[in-house]
């Protein structure tokens, strides 16, 4: 995991045919690598996909994921730490911690994956390894231990001095760096490596009690004993072994690779793995699959597994990758999907390598595999969708309300419950996906002992683009496109405007939307026509609202329909930034009966969704039902739901309702003599600037600026800077809007087809 152009895929090339995977080096630039498998990858010079792939290491099985480092592809890594045990995190010497560096390092805090770093590109002009250390600890909070120095910087890099062996290693250039050389120390080096390894043992010392007692007994520390005490600060997250190398040139790679089985954990290393009971998913995860010491009941224990992504492959069929925790998972198994509640027929099972395969009869305990379905995705109208399918998970109360899309595509995490309308007059409203069909986030397991595992964090789209299809034909065509693309990316969305009938494809930037329209032209030959893009903006509200509302209509003549009643009332409060949407009914079974609470909320959830000012969901609010009434006669499911809908619109309209931005997190490296002009820009942009780093010759501005400025952003910056500034941005937060904008979209909404 890295920022991009630190060097993960060059690094993960190195390591696969060092390991024997390969049996010649690729190159991310000739778009030769095994990873970057993608056309657009090949083209870009960029990873898109997470790739996985498994080599063997001195008599070791080691699953590996290449993660993308743009942040408009996050999810791949989200989705990948969910199921990893460790990480690699992989830093360019020169550039140091960047912005894409801190959020893949909070994803990892997140999951508390061990994690150890390696300091790349050590080979060029300007590389400061200690200047990265310094980084790691000041801007991402880390302890980092250097365990390696380099042997010369820049052009002038040959090799790495070893401070637990305390030798120094040296590669063969014309091996490629599949031999290399242990031997003394440099003469000009050996002092600077005496006072390192001081430095390093004083370190792990500090963070480990077994090691500071012989530390401070004197006795001599042997390298066996430096390394479990490291691996044990690893493990428990104290600390960060730090390698350098320069995996362009083909160096390091072996003593990283070694660093991987001493220090990062393998599935012996966890004893028990925690999950919630499928009936009651939102739950305490009170379910545990012991796996014992050294792991060594994990095949014997029922089955427990995690489906972290799915792949379309060539023939339309679906390839889901699993994660097996406990037990096994074999051909001809039926499993419990403990997500959508039935039976899951193996038919075939895979082990990848990026995008081949090899046939496998099971996947173990602490394996990645992946399921073949053979039978081509299609668009089935009449079928749930499987955002609906997991809407009820443990996340759903705060997830769903992230919602750039009123209307998801099968694959999303979030939806509104409804039925699918007809693909018909060049507007696709839904595109759902069979209910029976493996998915992201879904749970595999013995059906004799249900568990669910927690599925990983989907984040929210910050932008979209409207697409219509040129033709008739073409809609079938966009139908099949948006659905496999669904399948395969869960933080993409497609929306319906409910005025004009356009679609929405929404994501996580310009790149990622960039990604998805350009596929949708290759691989399924659509032509459409792509709108301006759009902001995703929501809504929210600013102090406590109180609302009622009571429908009461009276049946017609004696013998005829029934009347209609439902009463209720209701509390609208915000809560803190990112507190999402919270739904709570503290009315008695006696004021609004059990059986029609849930329509209540139907109707909350529903009015949430529109809004109230300008059409965008809400979000950073608290809906409490207080009280309300029934009839014992005329009561329904219906009254009850438009009581609760037309209840909340009073009160959120009562409660000051606001529109809000997103605002991006923004990091600028640009040259000095453009750096008057990048601010000035910045500053027509409604940026604020927080920080100004400067290293020789450039400078690094950070600031937040509201993505609704950024539309164009690279192409300015480029024709400003003559091309010798870079960008990189992710969301940070949202954030009101100021008045004449908020006027203009509140506007713009009550106009139709706007």
């Amino acid at each position: 995991m890295a920022h991009v152009d630190a060097g993960k895929t060059t690094t993960t090339e190195r390591i696969l045919y060092y390991s024997g995977v390969t049996s010649r080096l690729g190159n991310v630039d000739e778009g030769s690598t095994v990873t970057d498998w993608m056309e657009q990858e090949q083209e870009r010079g960029i990873s898109i996909t997470a790739a996985a792939t498994t080599f063997g290491w001195k008599g070791h099985v080691v699953n590996l994921i290449d993660t993308p480092g743009h942040v408009d592809f996050t999810m791949e890594v989200e989705r990948s730490l969910r199921v990893l045990d460790g990480a690699i995190a992989v830093f360019d010497a020169v550039e140091g911690v960047q912005s894409q560096s801190e959020t893949v390092w909070r994803q990892a805090d997140r999951y508390r994956i061990p994690r150890i770093a390696f300091i790349n590109k050590c080979d060029r002009e300007g590389a400061e390894p200690a200047r990265v250390l310094d980084e790691i600890r000041t801007r991402l909070g880390a302890s980092p231990i250097a365990i390696q120095l380099p042997l010369g910087l820049g052009p002038a890099f040959a090799g790495v001095v070893d401070l637990i062996t305390m030798r120094a290693r040296t590669w063969d250039t014309a091996s490629f760096g599949a031999s290399f050389t242990d031997g003394p120390i440099p003469d000009d080096l050996a002092e600077a490596a005496s006072q390192a390894r001081d430095a390093m043992v004083e370190a792990i010392a500090e963070r480990d009690d077994e090691l500071m007692a012989a530390y401070v007994a004197g006795r001599e520390l042997s390298e066996d004993a430096i390394r479990t005490a490291l691996r044990r600060i690893t493990l428990g997250n104290r600390g960060v072994p730090a390698l350098v190398g320069a995996a362009f040139k083909n160096l390091g790679i072996h003593n990283l690779l070694d660093a991987v089985l001493h220090y990062l954990p393998s599935p012996a290393d966890f004893a028990e793995i925690r999950g919630r009971d499928p009936r009651d998913p939102t739950g305490a995860p009170t379910l545990v699959r012991r796996l014992g010491r050294d792991g060594d009941r994990a095949d014997t224990e029922p089955l427990a597994a995690l489906a972290f992504k799915v792949q379309i492959d060539e023939a339309g069929g679906t390839l889901t990758f699993v994660r097996v925790y406990a037990g096994c998972l074999r051909v001809g198994d039926a499993v419990l999907n403990a997500t959508k509640g039935h039976l899951e027929h193996i038919g075939r099972l895979v082990r990848m390598f990026a995008n081949h395969r090899e046939d496998i009869k099971q996947i173990e305990a602490g394996m990645i595999g992946a399921v073949h379905d053979p039978v081509p995705v299609a668009a089935q109208p009449s079928l749930r969708t499987r955002a609906e399918e997991i809407d009820s998970g443990p996340q759903r109360s705060k997830d769903r309300n992230h919602l750039a899309a009123r209307v998801p595509l099968a694959g999303t995490r979030e939806a509104t419950d409804g039925r699918a309308d007809d693909l018909a007059g060049g507007a696709i409203a839904r595109v759902p996906l069979a209910a029976t069909r493996l998915s992201t986030g879904d749970t595999l397991a013995d059906p004799r002992a249900p568990i669910l595992l927690d599925a990983m964090r989907v984040p929210s789209p910050v932008i979209g683009v409207v697409i219509e299809p040129e033709t008739d034909d073409d809609v079938a065509r966009v139908a099949q496109a948006l659905e496999r693309i669904a399948i395969e990316d869960p933080s993409f969305r497609v929306t319906t405007d409910p005025d004009s009938g356009q679609i929405v494809i929404s994501g996580m930037g310009e790149l990622h939307l960039d990604i998805i329209v350009e596929r949708m032209r290759r691989e399924f030959g659509v032509r459409a026509r792509i709108g301006n893009p759009q902001v995703a903006y929501r809504e929210t509200v600013t102090r406590r609202g109180e609302g009622e509302h009571k429908l009461m209509r009276t049946a017609s003549r004696a013998g005829g329909p029934r009347g209609e009643y439902g009463h209720v009332q209701l509390v609208v409060e915000p809560t803190d930034r990112g507190g999402g949407y919270v739904y709570e009914n503290r009315a008695s079974t006696s004021e609004i009966p059990q059986e029609h609470a849930p329509a209540v909320e139907a109707g909350v959830a529903e009015a949430v969704e529109r809004g109230v000012l300008a059409g965008h969901p809400m979000i950073d609010l608290r809906v409490s039902v207080v009280g309300g009434s029934y009839h014992p006669v005329d009561s329904n499911h219906y009254a009850f739901k438009v009581a609760g809908t037309r209840a909340f619109v009073e009160a959120a309209h009562r409660a000051a309702p606001t529109v809000l931005e997103p605002v991006m997190a923004l990091e600028v490296v640009t040259p000095d003599e453009h750096v008057g002009e990048v601010l000035g820009d910045l500053h027509a942009r409604r940026g604020k600037v927080a920080g100004i780093t400067a290293r020789p010759g450039v400078q690094t501005v950070a600031c937040f600026v509201p993505m609704a400025s950024m539309f164009g952003y690279a192409t300015d910056l480029r024709n400003r800077t003559r091309g010798r500034a870079t960008y990189a941005m992710e969301l940070d937060h949202y954030a009101e809007v100021p008045q004449q904008l908020r006027d203009d979209l509140i506007a713009s909404s009550a106009t139709p087809g706007a």
